[in-house]
C-alpha cells in the first residue's frame, strides 16, 4: 500500500513512519508549518528542518502553512493530504498518535472523508516499552522543547538513551508527567534512524525561554 506520512520530525511520526513502510510503501511525507506555536494538531519547534529529514529519507516532502487555528487548521490539513493523494496516489495515511484521541479521531475523519485508511502503529503503546523500542532500533532522538514542570533548559540537546527514561520513569511517578511527552511537555527531533541514509549532524543551536518554558532552535547539515 502506498502510504504518506504526517511528519513533524519528530520521534512518532518518525517512529510511526519506520514500523509502516516494513509492511507498505512509504511514498511521500506530509507536514504542516503552524503559525500558532501552542497548536492542537500540529508540532512546531525545528518544523522546517523537515526538508532535511526528507532528504536523508530519500523521499519528497509536500508542505503547507496554516495559521494554527484550532479546529480551522484540520482544513488545512485535510487540503494537504488532498494534493498528496492527487500527487503521490497515496491509499492510506500514517500518523505518530500515541494517546492522543483528539488528534486520532480527526485525521481518522479526514481519512474516511477522503477514502483513504488511517494507520496508527503507536497507538495505546505502553510508554516506556515504546522508549526502548527506540534506542533498541538505533533512533538517536533529542529534546528540543520542554513545557512542563520541573523539565527546565538542562533537559534540551538530551538523547533519549537508558538514563533519560530511568529520569522520566520517576517523573511520571512524582509529577504525573507522561514519560513519551503525550501531554506536550517536551518536544524531540531525530537525527538518525535506519530510514537515514547518513545521519543529520548539529551544526549550531540558539536556546531561549524561561521558567516551565524552554526551547532549542537547531540548526543541522
Amino acid at each position: 500500500m502506498k502510504l504518506g506520512v504526517l511528519f513533524s520530525g519528530g520521534k512518532d511520526s518518525t517512529y510511526a513512519s519506520y514500523l509502516a513502510g516494513k509492511e507498505n510503501e512509504l511514498t511521500c511525507l506530509i507536514s504542516l508549518f503552524s503559525e500558532n506555536q501552542e497548536s492542537y494538531m500540529f508540532h512546531t519547534p525545528n518544523i522546517k528542518l523537515v526538508e532535511k529529514q526528507a532528504q536523508k529519507m530519500n523521499l519528497p516532502i509536500l508542505i503547507e502553512k496554516t495559521k494554527g487555528v484550532k479546529e480551522i487548521e484540520l482544513k488545512d490539513l485535510e487540503n494537504a493530504i488532498k494534493k498528496a493523494k492527487k500527487e503521490f496516489k497515496i491509499q492510506g495515511i500514517v500518523t505518530g498518535a500515541l494517546h492522543s484521541e483528539y488528534q486520532a479521531s480527526r485525521v481518522k475523519k479526514i481519512c474516511g472523508k477522503l477514502k483513504l485508511k488511517c494507520i496508527n502503529p503507536l497507538w495505546h503503546k505502553d510508554e516506556i516499552s515504546y522508549l526502548r523500542e527506540l534506542i533498541e532500533n538505533k533512533f538517536k532522538i533529542i529534546i528540543v522543547g520542554v513545557f512542563a514542570y520541573p523539565l527546565d533548559e538542562s533537559w534540551l540537546g538530551r538523547e533519549i538513551d537508558n538514563s533519560f527514561i530511568t529520569d522520566v520513569k520517576e517523573l511520571k511517578e512524582k509529577y504525573k508527567i507522561h514519560p513519551a511527552g503525550e501531554g506536550g511537555e517536551f518536544e524531540t527531533f531525530v537525527l538518525n534512524c535506519p530510514l537515514f541514509k547518513k545521519p543529520l549532524k548539529i551544526t549550531d543551536k540558539k536556546i531561549s525561554g524561561g521558567k516551565n518554558s524552554w526551547k532549542m532552535e537547531i540548526e543541522v547539515e
